[in-house]
């Protein structure tokens, strides 16, 4: 399998990051990676899409095109996905789950629509293998995706199998937890994650479960995001162990050690840092990371030398979306309940005047208005979605003396 078309779909906002991360990976020049809305998409080899799989940290799927066609009924459905040759993939022993999403679609019904997907591979493999395969929607071995448009199909099959976002280190989280790959973005949008240059202190001062901090510490260490996970490519018929292990131990060669931290992390729950630092643990980079109970507007600079801090705090849509209304707009990060967000975010930026003269912060918020509630300049607005919410990446450089309003200043993809 040499020539293979894949699409990699990554949060909105983050394509030309994944984009630039793919040519990085597979070594391979701007015009092989086409930016899509929503992804990547590229032509590569088998072991390309183990590499991707392995090393990505913005792809939320590695996905196998297998066909596109036009439609008009869900007959046609069928009939695509009935031509497929599923058997070079999988046996019908494995089995199966059909997730559909739709743009424009005419179809009534996206279920009917993913249940004749379902019927043309089971038909196909009880024609060819005498059996047909099992539906399991909550682990199957294997993950087919079908989108349709206003009059075109496509089918893929996944190599990914759990999202990419989960990376195997994870298993204390507070409420509402920032995906890794949102945490990959922002940290290639503010420019730490480039490896030519040199890389400053990084600090999180409310760092909750640590997702910035540990991806930004094995960003640092060079290490693969997917060394501590199982990929669905291990159950397809293509697979080969001794390719993957090959891949793997490359990986892990290639992994840094440092002996002291360049990566910080606080949070006012005490709760919230003995998850962080057992998820550092159990993610390979408790000695870059360090972590410290502490209110974010009285904790001092971590170090000496001035940095880069990275913060997704707690909003109240992002909370109430966690099921947390009930608990004020900072119940989860155990802020006081009486706090106002204007007041909070005032109080923080006075904090940072006064103590991260030097520091460039990146504030990850869905306030447009953010800057003004703290009269500070955003010298960038990189436009990022957290889940649903749309949201924008302000960057703040610090300095020394009296506090400014705010200045617009135009969106931008760029670091």
């Amino acid at each position: 399998m040499t020539s293979l078309q894949l699409f990699l779909p990554c949060a909105a906002g983050a394509e030309s990051y994944l984009a630039h991360e793919v040519q990085r990976i597979l070594a391979c020049s701007p015009q092989d990676v086409r930016q899509l809305r929503g992804g990547v998409q590229l032509t590569a080899a088998w072991t390309d899409a183990l590499r991707l799989n392995l090393h990505s940290r913005l792809a939320q799927r590695v996905l196998v095109q297998l066909v596109q066609a036009p439609y008009q009924s869900e007959q046609h459905l069928y009939d695509a996905a009935f031509a497929v040759p599923w058997e070079l993939w999988f046996t019908h022993r494995q089995s199966i789950k059909v997730e559909i999403t739709a743009q424009h679609s005419p179809l009534r019904s996206l279920n009917f629509a993913a249940l004749k997907i379902k019927d043309a591979v089971c038909d196909r493999f009880r024609d060819i293998q005498g059996a047909r395969p099992n539906v399991d929607t909550q682990h199957p071995d294997v993950r087919l995706y079908a989108h349709l448009t206003s009059d075109r199909l496509t089918l893929y099959i996944d190599t990914s199998g759990e999202p990419l976002f989960k990376r195997g280190w994870r298993v204390d989280k507070g409420d509402a937890p920032l995906k890794e790959t949102l945490a990959a973005a922002m940290l290639a949008a503010s420019g730490w994650a480039d490896s030519t240059t040199p890389r400053r202190p990084l600090y999180d001062p409310c760092c909750g479960s640590g997702t910035i901090a540990i991806e930004a510490a094995q960003i640092a260490c060079e290490m693969a995001p997917g060394l501590q996970r199982h990929f669905g490519f291990e159950k397809l018929l293509p697979f080969e162990t001794a390719e993957w292990q090959a891949l793997k131990v490359d990986a892990a060669s290639r992994v840094k050690r440092f002996s002291q931290p360049l990566v910080f992390g606080s949070d006012v729950s005490h709760r919230m840092v003995d998850f962080a630092q057992r998820n550092a643990e159990r993610a390979g980079v408790s000695a870059v990371v360090q972590f410290r109970g502490g209110d974010a507007l009285q904790r001092m600079p971590p170090t000496e030398q001035s940095g880069l801090m990275l913060v997704n705090p707690p909003y109240g849509e992002r909370i109430e979306a966690g099921g947390f209304a009930g608990r004020g707009r900072f119940g989860a990060r155990e802020l006081p309940q009486t706090q106002q967000d204007g007041d909070f975010f005032d109080k923080l930026a006075a904090h940072w005047k006064k103590n991260y003269a030097g520091w460039t912060a990146w504030v990850l918020s869905p306030d447009q208005k953010l800057p003004g509630k703290m009269r500070l300049k955003a010298t960038r607005r990189v436009p990022m979605w957290n889940g649903p919410l749309e949201c924008r990446l302000f960057r703040f450089d610090l300095v020394a003396g009296k506090m400014a309003g705010p200045t617009l200043s135009h969106e931008s993809h760029e670091p």
